[in-house]
């Protein structure tokens, strides 16, 4: 998909040649004179449209209007959010057939927030998945023009984000939403090295050989079960000085998670695909730094495998040796994620971060708690839980910070290892937390449980992209603020289809995820 910014008034969107004029009109919208302008304010005072939240009024070949098509949208008090709800009703007049060019016009003047919640609003709905479907088509739609009232710099940085994000996004959807075997923990590697690719990037990717060296013992007991070999994913996007401390991102890779020994129920397995939610997120976020190239140092970690029945797999009961030198009695082998990611932990301190975050669709008992609006937040550290707080909200992408008080570690206790990798059903989100935070020692880290958020069942079964707009949000907040490069007019977006090798850069639940 390729997106361009316009400064455009009412009238320019009139006279701009496409399939499809989105025109999207606030409350407060100011509606002139110019042939779209009157046709709403008349058809408002008709009471055949309305400005609120997701009210539709399509139109057909409008006298002085170049589109062939024209849809009024109202978006209500034209907020981010209102913005992104309204859009999210137009996902089938975007795919239509016919329709290789769209213009949406922001009637009312828009804040840079606003723009880009529109971009991403938009690539969310023509997002398609269409990877294993023999008779599927791609989408007619090559191209969207935003218009804006003004074109000034801090909507252009916005809209810059915007296309990042939803690119990103579009990746990590793409990815979770392959089915396992299209999606093993080596293909995820192959998409990893593809992004690396780009201008200050590299990867390194650690087999099984490598990591039983490194001394992963709980990584390597979830995967001994499988016959996909494991991988080890490493990322680095080194965009600031090498003396800055880098920020480590660490996401949860089981490619399938059938339970292992301790096997789920049939009903809705086939949801266990998404178990990697949590690695997706990461090669999302790193799609979107290839493009914006922003001054700051990021590592991105993935532990990914299968955790499977095999006659070889580990047993409840089982003592494994973690890279930390822990023991964990294995009570549980449906408790696979944390496993994976606490040598993943200990592993990512070798990078001396500034601080790292994981990411996890990890407990059936964070779905519970805050379903499927807001992903659970866990922090050792204030600062750094309020400024994912607030990525979350600027990037309508929220979480909410949950409890780690001592007492809840209790339930761990083991009579036989150094600790146990369940501690019963009450509180089963925070003492998951609890058992990740014993190998992240002194260093500021944040846990996301996005078993709720990553992917939706049902009708609308599939991935979300979530947290990445939440992670880039606060990456680039962090980020110095770099001298802005000459861009190109048009920004293109490699197809989520054919992301399994990202084009380089020009310049520079688990709803019952585990128990």
């Amino acid at each position: 998909m390729n997106f361009e910014l316009k400064a455009l008034t009412a009238a320019a969107a009139a006279r701009e040649k496409c399939d499809l004029l989105l025109v999207l009109v606030s409350e407060q919208a100011a509606l002139g004179s110019d042939a779209i302008g009157a046709i709403a304010a008349h058809a408002v005072k008709q009471g055949d449209f309305a400005l609120s939240c997701g009210k539709q009024l399509p139109l057909y070949q409008v006298p002085a209007v170049a589109a062939r098509r024209v849809l009024l949208l109202g978006v209500g008090a034209g907020t981010a959010k209102d913005v992104r709800n309204a859009l999210a009703g137009c996902a089938a007049t975007l795919k239509a057939e016919g329709v290789a060019k769209a213009v949406v016009h922001l009637a009312f003047e828009a804040d840079v927030k606003v723009v880009a919640s529109t971009v991403q609003a938009l690539g969310d709905a023509t997002y398609l998945y269409t990877h294993t479907k023999s008779q599927a088509k791609p989408i007619s739609l090559k191209k969207i023009v935003l218009g804006v009232q003004s074109k000034t710099a801090a909507i252009a940085a916005a809209f810059d984000i915007g296309v990042a994000q939803q690119e990103g996004v579009a990746l990590a959807r793409e990815w979770a939403n392959r089915p396992a075997n299209h999606a093993t923990p080596t293909m995820l590697a192959n998409v990893a090295k593809g992004i690396a690719k780009a201008a200050r990037m590299s990867c390194k990717v650690h087999g099984p050989a490598e990591v039983a060296k490194l001394g992963m013992g709980a990584f390597m007991a979830v995967a001994q079960g499988s016959r996909e070999p494991l991988r080890l994913i490493e990322l680095h996007y080194n965009g600031a000085a090498k003396s800055d401390a880098p920020i480590v991102l660490i996401g949860k890779g089981i490619t399938f998670d059938t339970g292992g020994i301790s096997l789920k129920p049939a009903a809705e397995m086939d949801e266990m695909k998404y178990d990697m939610g949590g690695a997706a997120s990461v090669l999302g976020v790193f799609q979107s730094l290839a493009r914006l190239q922003p001054a700051i140092n990021v590592v991105g970690l993935i532990a990914a495998c299968e955790n499977m029945p095999d006659g070889a797999a580990v047993k409840p009961g089982d003592v494994v040796t973690s890279m930390s030198g822990q023991t964990i009695e294995i009570l549980n082998t449906d408790a696979e994620g944390r496993l994976v990611l606490c040598d993943a932990l200990h592993f990512a301190a070798r990078f001396k971060p500034a601080s790292m975050v994981d990411m996890a669709t990890l407990t059936g008992a964070c779905v519970i708690a805050l379903g499927g609006l807001r992903s659970g937040l866990f922090s050792t550290n204030d600062e750094l839980a309020a400024e994912l707080q607030q990525a979350g909200d600027v990037a309508l992408d929220p979480c909410w910070r949950m409890p780690l008080d001592d007492e809840y570690a209790e339930g761990l206790k083991s009579n036989f290892a150094d600790m146990g990798n369940v501690a019963g059903r009450a509180a089963g989100a925070v003492t998951a937390a609890k058992f990740l935070q014993k190998f992240v020692g002194d260093i500021p880290w944040a846990h996301l449980d996005i078993a709720g958020t990553a992917w939706k069942s049902g009708a609308a079964k599939g991935a979300t992209g979530r947290p990445v707009g939440l992670l880039l949000q606060f990456l680039m907040s962090k980020a110095v603020p770099a001298k802005p490069a000459k861009a190109a007019k048009t920004v293109k977006v490699a197809a989520a289809q054919s992301a399994a090798t990202p084009r380089k850069r020009a310049t520079t639940t688990a709803r019952k995820a585990e128990a």
